[in-house]
């Protein structure tokens, strides 16, 4: 009988290393269940191990760190190595699913593997834990009935003020929240570039280090954010984890 898939959330950020640290986050079931577990996937070996110390504290670990086994799924994994992955499932073994922050399988390489275990009748239990989109969305003040992630926008400045333009058209014509990512150390950049592609009346939210004892989430309308930063009363975002989102008046 196959093993199961457990998708283990992560922390936001930093986390300070103390006992009862992970518990304003993650329930105690699942840093119990997580300890318990001896094989995961997850998309950095390295963050996933600071990870399970965190776990540690509080949930002795079913082998030393250095025994229980981790495989690495990120963006340059091929997808014929997935099989290999599920391989210890297909075996009977229960393995974990670790995002690198927030939620696996959500703006994640983690879903491909979630559909493979899926196709070969491997059940898949997510567990609770923060996910920046929600957090985001529920802080917002904006549309929580409907809403859409877009992940990150092009690059290319025309191509990228072409696709918020889009957006715009479609949080106005269906009244959607809209969603979207970028690195961290081009949100000046993006939130410069709604400031200048969306309507006045907009309203945009800046949602930053959510979880975090850094957080800040502000929503104002485009007119309003153009003139603060005009004023240098920009959001401090700098290189920080940040969810940007809008809907169209």
């Amino acid at each position: 009988m196959p093993g199961t898939l457990y998708l283990i959330p992560n922390t936001l950020g930093p986390t300070t290393a103390a006992p009862g640290a992970l518990s304003a986050l993650l329930p105690a079931q699942v840093q119990a269940l997580t300890s318990r577990l001896d094989y995961f996937v997850a998309e950095n070996a390295k963050t996933a191990r600071a990870f399970l110390k965190l776990v540690a504290l509080d949930h002795p670990l079913a082998k030393p760190l250095q025994e229980i086994e981790i495989a690495e799924l990120n963006v340059n994994t091929p997808p014929a190595a997935l099989a290999q992955l599920l391989a210890p499932l297909l075996a009977g073994r229960d393995a974990g699913l670790v995002s690198e922050a927030g939620v696996p399988a959500v703006a994640d390489p983690g879903a491909d593997l979630v559909r493979l275990a899926h196709q070969h009748g491997i059940a898949v239990r997510p567990l609770v834990g923060p996910s920046s989109l929600l957090l985001a969305v529920m802080a917002s003040g904006l549309n929580g009935q409907s809403f859409a992630f877009n992940g990150y926008l092009p690059t290319d400045a025309a191509q990228r003020a072409k696709r918020i333009g889009q957006l715009e058209g479609r949080s106005r014509a269906e009244k959607q929240t809209q969603l979207l990512i970028e690195t961290p150390y081009r949100n000046g950049q993006m939130l410069e570039a709604l400031v200048a592609g969306c309507q006045p009346g907009t309203l945009i939210c800046v949602a930053t280090d959510l979880s975090l004892e850094t957080e800040s989430v502000k929503t104002l309308t485009a007119a309003k954010w153009k003139a603060a930063l005009a004023a240098g009363k920009g959001p401090d975002f700098h290189k920080k984890p940040t969810v940007f989102l809008f809907l169209a008046q």
